[in-house]
């Protein structure tokens, strides 16, 4: 069988991702990672997704978040509430974690070459997205570079390719994609700014592109939200 490690974050595109992977025929080993952000709940989301979907393991990986300054998940910045769309689209905003895909994969490839695993998944995507520069095509075709130029497997013939299946979906696709492979939903969360009880709050813009998914694949959202507006 094959095999391939899967970042796994516990939102939607994680979910689907890992889907994807096991419907492909891989052996799964998925990957999550704890640098105490504010939405620590997508830990315990991304431990449900792992086991339903059968991986054939799941670790998490701890990791200071003092590598991570200035960002509104690791420090006390606000996170955007309420932005239209456009907004959403322009710009990188505070919400980003400095090189966290770049860090993460480098974790991944570290792993996949322990196990074996010529593949890696990532759940990034380029279309509804909120302008992180290390969700572009561009990064990921540079950093699958990087991996097989500074490895034992890559120099001696065993190539990793790095796989984003979603980069070029709208959220709405993402969805679809994942209620046709039977992914629950139900078990993923996205929420940036989570409240004490854990309902998504509906209004950062995580949030919203999620909701914005789920109008367009035409079905309901089946997490909480603090905001019951945020479901209309």
């Amino acid at each position: 069988m094959k095999h391939a490690v899967v970042l796994l974050s516990g939102g939607i595109d994680s979910a689907t991702t890992l889907a994807i992977a096991v419907a492909q025929g891989y052996e799964c080993f998925a990957l999550s990672f704890d640098y105490e952000q504010r939405h620590q709940l997508e830990l315990e989301a991304a431990r449900r997704v792992a086991a339903s979907l059968g991986a054939a393991e799941h670790r998490v990986i701890k990791i200071d978040k003092r590598v991570f300054c200035g960002s509104a998940l690791t420090d006390d910045v606000d996170v955007p509430k309420h932005r239209l769309p456009e907004e959403i689209s322009a710009g990188i905003p505070v919400t980003y974690v400095p090189a966290r895909n770049m860090v993460f994969l480098a974790h991944a490839v570290a792993w996949a070459e322990s196990v074996d695993a010529g593949h890696i998944f990532l759940g990034v995507n380029a279309i509804d997205y909120s302008g992180y520069p290390d969700c572009r095509p561009e990064f990921i075709a540079t950093f699958e570079t990087l991996a097989n130029l500074g490895t034992k497997a890559g120099v001696e013939g065993r190539r990793f390719q790095i796989h984003a299946p979603l980069i070029k979906m709208t959220k709405g696709e993402i969805i679809r994609r994942a209620l046709e492979l039977h992914v629950d939903l139900a078990l993923t969360r996205s929420c940036y700014d989570p409240a004490a009880d854990g309902r998504a709050c509906g209004e950062c813009d995580s949030c919203q592109l999620r909701l914005k998914g789920f109008r367009e694949a035409g079905v309901a959202d089946p997490i909480e939200y603090v905001q019951s507006a945020a479901r209309t």
